[in-house]
């Protein structure tokens, strides 16, 4: 399975979650429920998790690094300010933030398994291969930073 670290862009990743979650939604409808005001609920998700995401993006172009997930190998800087000072990952926490929003917005019990389900991937192929390659590149800064800051949040 280790043929699919760095290999699924993030991005790609969160469409197929949320086109499974809303498959289930569909093929699903009894465990749909009532869920007064989801429309304004899930788009505070899903702005959050917008805002969550570009701050990443904004803190990474600052310190002019690569964005591209399939090569941390480029990585010339480790950022450690900002938005990353609250999250190790504030652009794939800005991702499901947005999956949070779809699945509010879905209102389907089952559809919301696709969240953890997203959140493993995520941590298995993409964030943990990332990390392995920054603690090799940062050594102990690295290392101090991962200790001082969560994952997610």
């Amino acid at each position: 399975m280790s043929s699919l670290e760095l290999k699924v862009p993030p991005p790609v990743v969160t469409l197929a979650c949320g086109a499974a979650m809303a498959l289930v939604a569909y093929l699903l409808p009894f465990a749909s429920l009532t869920l007064p005001g989801r429309r304004s609920l899930a788009l505070v998700f899903v702005v959050a998790g917008l805002a969550s995401g570009l701050a990443g993006v904004l803190a990474f172009r600052r310190q002019r690094t690569t964005l591209d997930p399939h090569a941390p190998e480029l990585t010339s800087s480790l950022v450690s300010n900002g938005i990353y000072r609250l999250t190790r990952n504030p652009m794939y926490l800005g991702l499901l933030l947005i999956l949070v929003g779809w699945g509010v917005h879905l209102s389907n019990l089952l559809a919301l398994p696709g969240l953890p389900l997203f959140i493993a991937y995520l941590n298995r192929f993409q964030i943990g291969p990332e990390e392995r390659i920054l603690a090799a590149r940062f050594g102990p800064a690295f290392d101090h930073y991962r200790r001082s800051v969560r994952r997610w949040l």
